[in-house]
């Protein structure tokens, strides 16, 4: 992996791509790259204006681009499955998903259908969207999911009594930790259950370290904290790489020739920056009763079960 970069990507033509937030930083850094080299990439964005303008954009920086906004909210279950559907109509292969979008460190909220923000956003929202896309996965040759976590889940790992923050005090990094580590816990399984189906589809992980973009503003924001906004700005000119040096991990991650079902992948120096790498993972993030557990939560708490996957 040393020296990777976006350079490296291998041809996509022929292949079809979906993008979770991909109106701005990793995301869009993501689609941009993987629709210069060939792909068909589908943008799914919450906000329609800001999803039209990054297909403008994308298609500036990259001409002939083929691309297309399709609007996804991970915080409301309804848009998850009318996006699925669209997507079923237009569409007959998946090739690569990419569970980009996120949220961090939010003040205490709920989604539509009530899930406490971080969880039902990071987690939720995408093992819906994974699960409601799977029979068009199932059906596409080598398909890859990648799901992006964070080095922060090393701060927390979930409490399966207590998953949507009902209980006791509230605290902003610990529920984005946890959120980060359900993401792991369910490539874990959704890796398991691949290889228990006989599948060639891989489930692999990635986190870009500390990377340049609108995520570590989001919450001081929210909370109208302008020092800590400032303080933030300041870190990710100073200490922070590139949202381009950040997705580098994603875009390994999802097309690299030869990558392992489970694999996480981050930058080499530190788990900071630098050139893609095998990553360190707590250990919980790959434990087979907790991740079984996790997935039949969300399988009841979303009502989405992955058509032909078994525990």
């Amino acid at each position: 992996m040393s020296g990777w970069n976006a350079q490296d990507v291998p041809d996509q033509s022929g292949r079809t791509a979906v993008v979770t937030g991909a109106n701005s930083g990793l995301g869009y850094v993501s689609a941009r790259e993987l629709a210069r080299k060939g792909a068909k990439v589908v943008l799914a964005c919450r906000s329609e204006a800001r999803g039209a303008e990054a297909v403008e954009r994308l298609v500036a920086e990259v001409p002939g681009a083929d691309v297309e906004f399709i609007r996804l909210d991970l915080g409301e279950l309804d848009s998850v499955r009318e996006f699925a559907s669209v997507f079923e109509r237009r569409y007959d292969r998946l090739d690569l998903l990419l569970n980009n979008a996120g949220v961090m460190a939010l003040p205490l909220g709920r989604t539509a259908d009530g899930f406490e923000t971080q969880f039902g956003v990071n987690h939720l929202g995408h093992f819906a969207l994974t699960g409601l896309l799977f029979p068009v996965i199932a059906e596409t040759p080598g398909a890859r999911i990648v799901t992006v976590s964070s080095m922060v889940h090393a701060l927390s790992d979930i409490d399966l009594d207590d998953l949507n923050s009902e209980k006791g005090s509230y605290r902003k990094w610990i529920a984005y930790g946890r959120s980060k580590t359900a993401n792991l816990l369910f490539t874990h399984e959704l890796a398991r259950r691949l290889s228990g189906a006989g599948s060639d589809a891989v489930a692999a992980a990635a986190h870009p370290g500390y990377a340049s973009t609108n995520l570590q503003t989001a919450g001081p924001r929210l909370e109208g904290r302008t020092g800590a906004v400032r303080l933030m700005e300041i870190g990710n000119r100073v200490f922070a790489q590139s949202a381009e040096a950040g997705a580098l991990p994603t875009l390994y991650a999802a097309t690299a020739p030869g990558v392992r079902p489970d694999t996480f992948v981050g930058p080499s120096f530190a788990m900071w920056r630098g050139s893609p790498a095998t990553s360190w993972r707590a250990r919980w993030t790959r434990d087979d009763t907790k991740s079984e557990r996790l997935w039949a939560a969300s399988e009841q708490l979303t009502g989405v079960t992955f058509e032909g996957l078994k525990g």
